[in-house]
């Protein structure tokens, strides 16, 4: 059976969520201080305030709210508002806390001024979220002791604490839960400048000799995500070692990412699958995504969320309310040339 039945392909390298061998590199190469941060300057700037106001009052920082696509930083971030105040850094995730009382152990633990990072904060339970909205407003929790008519409600202070939380869909939480948060900070795609900056400063710190031009062609293959960015690095140094004793160029590093099957605009084999399937198979569209998910071998959710979005904000692939329909510029990109009646239907649909 096809494994990308089951989600998201484990080897994929442009699959924005977090990969295994991800983990360690990662934590090496985080930016420390909101200085080193590039990518996101509104947001630094503004959590810096926050951050610099906070201390000059003697105070524990607002709650922070941090969202957007996976790969951009908000991990990153929170590690980095966890340094800037000098507290400690507690990391949790929503789906992890499905009960009221795994909320509160962990709240009970906290000590003060510590920073609590929640990812994925959407996915946790109503009645874990009902308790942290009291936590957050009035820094105590309400522990139940007891089953039936005999339970009683014990009132537990907790130490004041700065809680970070991270979505990737801001659109799920409820609104008296980002009502709670002092600050919340949107991240979006990196420019490839920046990305470039990532890729030079990754690179030095994985020890590699790296010029401008070789920095650019992954940059510019990465999906405008940090963690793609870096995780491509790693497969041209892998290239590099073995074909040409470690020296990378940008022809090299061209040559690595082909052989991942990353092309030049950043799309990959599930891109392409896609692109194929909505332009060829179903005649530009528009086509249904379960139908589309299907004549590609992939899931629904691996489809909508992993390729999608780029198709679409690189103007691959339209949303309608029949389906998703492939765009002229989708055609070109795989060498087909444009239906006329495909390039009339487009054009209506666009008026």
């Amino acid at each position: 059976m096809n494994a990308s039945l089951h989600g998201p392909r484990a080897d994929d390298p442009l699959d924005p969520n977090r990969h295994a061998d991800d983990q360690v590199v990662d934590t090496a190469l985080r930016p420390p201080t909101l200085a080193e941060f590039r990518g996101q300057p509104r947001v630094a700037e503004q959590l810096g305030l926050v951050l610099a106001a906070a201390q000059q009052r003697g105070v524990v920082p607002d709650h922070v709210l941090l969202s957007g696509p996976p790969g951009l930083g908000k991990t990153t971030l929170a590690m980095i508002i966890a340094h800037e105040v000098g507290a400690p850094l507690r990391i949790s995730s929503g789906p992890a806390i499905q009960h009221a009382g795994d909320l509160a152990a962990i709240l009970s633990g906290l000590s003060e001024g510590e920073v609590f990072f929640l990812d994925e904060i959407h996915r946790m339970s109503r009645p874990a979220e009902e308790m942290l909205y009291l936590a957050m407003e009035d820094f105590r929790v309400d522990v139940i002791v007891g089953k039936g008519p005999g339970a009683t409600e014990i009132p537990l202070e907790i130490p004041r604490f700065t809680l970070v939380g991270a979505t990737t869909r801001a659109g799920l939480l409820p609104g008296p839960l980002r009502d709670r948060f002092g600050f919340t900070g949107q991240l979006d795609y990196y420019a490839a400048a920046d990305l470039v900056g990532i890729v030079t400063r990754s690179a030095s710190l994985l020890g590699l000799r790296l010029g401008q031009d070789s920095a650019e062609v992954i940059a510019l293959r990465s999906r405008g995500t940090p963690r793609i960015a870096n995780r491509l690095l790693r497969r041209v140094r892998d290239y590099a070692l073995v074909k040409a004793d470690g020296r990378i160029t940008p022809e090299l590093a061209a040559s690595a990412l082909d052989l991942y099957e990353v092309d030049e605009l950043g799309l990959d084999r599930l891109d392409r699958a896609v692109l194929d399937a909505v332009c060829v198979r179903f005649a530009g569209g528009p086509v249904g995504l379960s139908t589309l998910a299907m004549s590609i071998g992939e899931e629904t959710e691996t489809v909508e969320e992993v390729a999608e979005p780029y198709l679409i904000r690189q103007g691959f692939l339209m949303r309608t309310p029949r389906g998703r329909v492939a765009t002229p510029r989708a055609w070109r990109h795989l060498g087909l040339s444009v239906p006329a009646t495909r390039a009339d239907l487009f054009s209506d649909s666009e008026s």
